[in-house]
Parts: structure tokens; C-alpha cells; sequence
């Protein structure tokens, strides 16, 4: 036998991709829970029996919204959500991203953080991609909380088919990106707990912005053809 015969045979076998952990017992809080994207990604994770707490600057408003969705879902102040959370995600408009993770640092400290921002401008041309100075929302979050496992996932998700109590089903892959293999796993199976979901891996936090960016090009197709388009990535 070579030495590289003996090197190959004792190098451990590839990883399956698809051999994903079991998320069940988590407990999910998302930032932003009382927006229509928070609201859907809420729903469709208690409805597939996760854990939901969804959090809002006021727990008042967070509570009401919760009673709605149903399904055991718990609402809190976002300070509370994250404090309660293993996995937080963050689903808040664009223009306030900063000033909330800002002021949430100590309580996502050591949580498993998912981005699903996605930061647009419009104009009469219709949506339109913005470039944030750390190169995307998700390397936005990375810088100010430096305590947390940022990932990013849940960017092309239709609001409208995530709320819908008739559609059993969203048919879409969901792209997650991140540092750490074990965190992108998490996110991954947390995506396939939604019936017709599924979590593939799409690269590291450098590769965010392009991600995000392609919201803008789902928003006109959606309006040229009165859709509600997501992604699928064929032959994986």
C-alpha cells in the first residue's frame, strides 16, 4: 500500500449533506414577528410544531399577534423573544435592522441568529437592490454582534403563501448561508420542518448580498406575471 492508498484509507468519509440534525426541540423566536414575513415564517414553524415565541418592540402588540396565529405561538417584547430563544430570526424592515440588533446584543449573545432581511429601495422602476457598507444585511448583523452565530436564510419566501391557512404547502428551496457547517445544518432542518421547504446550503456570509439582492428581481416577476414566485435549485 502507497502512502497515499494509507492517507485515503483512513480520511473519514464525506459528510452526507443531507443528514441534517433534529431541530425539533427548539425553540424559535423571530425579531420582527408581527410584520407580514414574521407573522408567515411564525405560522409555518408552530404549525409544523415548533416552539414560537415572536417578539416586537412592544410585548402588548407581539402578545395580540400571537393569540391570532394560534398554534401554542407566545409573543414578548424582542428583548424577551431573544432572552427565550435558541435560534432567533431577524425579520424587521431594512431601515431599522441596525438600531434593533444594536440594542439587542447582550440578549443574542451566544443564539443562533438567521437574517432574513432584505435591503431595498423602490422607486417608479419598481424594486431595486441596496448595498450596505458591511456588504449585506447579514455581514451588517455579523459586525454588530460579535457574541452571535450569524447565519442568513428565509430571504425569497412569499408573505402572502406563508400566511395563507389554505396551502398545506410552500414549494420552495430555501438558500442558507453561513461560517459554521454545524449552524447552516441547524438553519437547513429548521427549514425542511415547513412542508415542501427545503434548506440548502449556499455559501458564506461573503456571498449574502447577491442573495438578498435577487428579492428585487422576485418582486417583478411577481408583478408581471401575478405570481408569488420562489426558488427551486435543481439537481442537488
Amino acid at each position: 500500500m502507497t502512502t497515499n492508498d494509507s492517507a485515503s484509507a483512513s480520511k473519514p468519509p464525506a459528510k452526507d449533506p443531507w443528514d441534517l440534525p433534529d431541530v425539533s426541540g427548539l425553540t424559535v423566536g423571530v425579531l420582527g414577528g408581527t410584520g407580514p414575513q414574521g407573522r408567515g415564517l411564525a405560522y409555518r414553524f408552530a404549525r409544523a410544531g415548533q416552539k414560537v415565541v415572536i417578539g416586537s418592540r412592544a410585548a402588548d402588540r407581539a402578545e395580540a399577534a400571537a393569540a391570532e396565529l394560534g398554534h401554542g405561538v407566545e409573543g414578548a417584547d424582542n428583548a424577551e423573544c431573544a432572552r427565550r430563544s435558541d435560534v432567533v430570526i431577524v425579520a424587521v424592515p431594512w431601515d431599522g435592522h441596525a438600531k434593533t440588533l444594536e440594542s439587542l446584543r447582550e440578549e443574542l449573545a451566544g443564539k443562533l441568529v438567521v437574517d432574513c432581511v432584505n435591503p431595498l429601495g423602490f422607486d417608479k422602476k419598481g424594486a431595486y437592490a441596496l448595498k450596505p457598507e458591511e456588504g449585506s444585511a447579514a455581514e451588517q448583523a455579523a459586525a454588530l454582534l460579535p457574541g452571535s452565530r450569524v447565519t442568513a436564510a428565509f430571504h425569497h419566501l412569499s408573505a402572502v403563501l406563508l400566511q395563507d391557512e389554505t396551502i398545506e404547502e410552500i414549494d420552495t428551496d430555501v438558500l442558507v448561508l453561513g461560517e459554521v457547517r454545524a449552524d447552516t445544518d441547524t438553519v437547513q432542518a429548521l427549514a425542511s420542518r415547513i412542508p415542501g421547504m427545503r434548506g440548502v446550503f449556499a455559501g458564506r456570509l461573503r456571498n449574502a448580498h447577491q442573495v438578498e439582492s435577487l428579492v428585487a428581481n422576485l418582486i417583478s416577476v411577481n408583478r408581471r406575471y401575478k405570481a408569488h414566485a420562489g426558488l427551486r435549485t435543481t439537481d442537488v
